[in-house]
């Protein structure tokens, strides 16, 4: 499994920016990728929601390392 590091790196380098750990979480929440929610968030609102724009870059890069399971799994509402 990719670190949050290396999906940044591959966004960084595919698509030109650096997403946020907490927009990767979110993107990964959404797949039901996490295990539960973070000890640390405070309420049950994302502080910082993953754009929609940026959403599609940290799909691709969990696709390419193998995280999103299957191909044919129904992307979230964007």
């Amino acid at each position: 499994m990719a670190s949050y590091r290396d999906i940044q790196e591959w966004v960084r380098a595919r698509h030109g920016f650096v997403p946020k750990s907490c927009w990767i979480a979110h993107v990964m929440s959404d797949l039901g990728l996490t295990k539960a929610v973070a000890p640390n968030r405070v309420g049950e609102a994302r502080k910082y929601p993953c754009p929609p724009v940026k959403r599609p870059a940290i799909l691709a890069a969990l696709e390419h390392f193998g995280m999103t399971g299957s191909k044919d799994r129904p992307r979230e509402a964007e």
